[in-house]
């Protein structure tokens, strides 16, 4: 009877000693600031006396927090001037971690204090790997338009940003449409003449297109894979017959896979009234070169009298 007493006495001991909740507080700092505060029942299953933590509560205030404390990380980039602008580190909330310190507050008493316990991210691109797919061109494109129309001028400039400096790695897609994204008033798209069904209109984002036929130019003189490519329902008069590629958000998209063994870079410009693309990469790609005619070295008279 005696051995029996003793076992039960020592099993009881082994068990985790559980405070009376009720005068615990479970505070959450991040950098010294407060974001919120809780009491155990909070967090909890009601009618359970063993805490245990509610998962559709603490997932709720998982996603608050970590948008109020969680930071993009950012690629390395090249400036205007090709110079190398440092990547840096972005971070989120360490979920598990976090759950962790949540479930040891509720065996404790008193004021509880959680400093948010970050996860690191790590940039796509860090300033190493441009540095060394920055300097190779493998392939280049130009094409022009008419400048003193402002409308088209201004959302060709728009795409153009979105897919400059953008890297592409070894087997990935690239997605027009998923990169420049949907073309819009509120991301600053004006409306300018557009193809459709061969007859010229107005819609928002008029003369992406011509961003979208430099690239895929520049692209298959470098040889890549060209996985989805439409033509203009009309010829359009900044490439050559057969060499556009049209894109809608609703509809064609321009698609191409890095088949190489080596990251991609695209790179951007425009000067005045000419748009160029370059694509370049390490020294240790292996080309094979495609033929790609050139557009006129000049803006096309069909750009000077309409838009497309």
């Amino acid at each position: 009877m005696q051995l029996m007493t003793k076992l039960t006495l020592i099993s009881l001991l082994s068990l985790p000693v559980i405070h009376d909740t009720q005068d615990t507080q479970i505070q959450i700092y991040f950098q010294g600031d407060l974001l919120s505060s809780y009491i155990p029942e909070e967090l909890t299953f009601e009618g359970i006396d063993e805490p245990l933590l509610n998962p559709a509560v603490t997932e709720k205030i998982t996603e608050e927090i970590n948008k109020k404390v969680s930071v993009p990380p950012r690629d390395a980039y090249l400036d205007k001037n090709n110079n190398i602008k440092e990547h840096e580190s972005g971070y989120k909330l360490h979920v598990r971690k976090f759950n962790q310190q949540l479930l040891g507050a509720l065996f404790s008493k008193g004021t509880v204090r959680i400093e948010v316990p970050l996860q690191t991210l790590h940039p796509r691109v860090d300033s190493e790997l441009l540095s060394n797919i920055r300097n190779r061109q493998i392939g280049h494109y130009v094409t022009y338009f008419n400048r003193n129309n402002n409308e088209r001028s201004h959302n060709i400039s728009l795409a153009a940003n979105e897919i400059n400096n953008k890297v592409v790695f070894p087997g990935e897609l690239f997605s027009f449409n998923k990169t420049v994204g949907r073309r819009t008033k509120d991301k600053g798209y004006k409306k300018a003449p557009v193809i459709v069904r061969g007859e010229l209109s107005e819609d928002i984002g008029g003369g992406i297109c011509q961003v979208s036929s430099t690239l895929y130019n520049a692209v298959d003189l470098a040889g890549v894979e060209i996985v989805e490519r439409y033509h203009h329902s009309k010829r359009v008069p900044y490439v050559p017959k057969g060499r556009d590629a049209t894109v809608s958000w609703y509809g064609p998209d321009f698609i191409f896979r890095n088949t190489y063994d080596q990251p991609l870079l695209i790179r951007t410009h425009i000067y005045g009234g000419q748009i160029s693309i370059t694509i370049h990469s390490s020294e240790f790609i292996n080309v094979k070169n495609r033929n790609v005619p050139p557009s006129a070295k000049h803006v096309p008279q069909g750009i000077k009298k309409s838009i497309y």
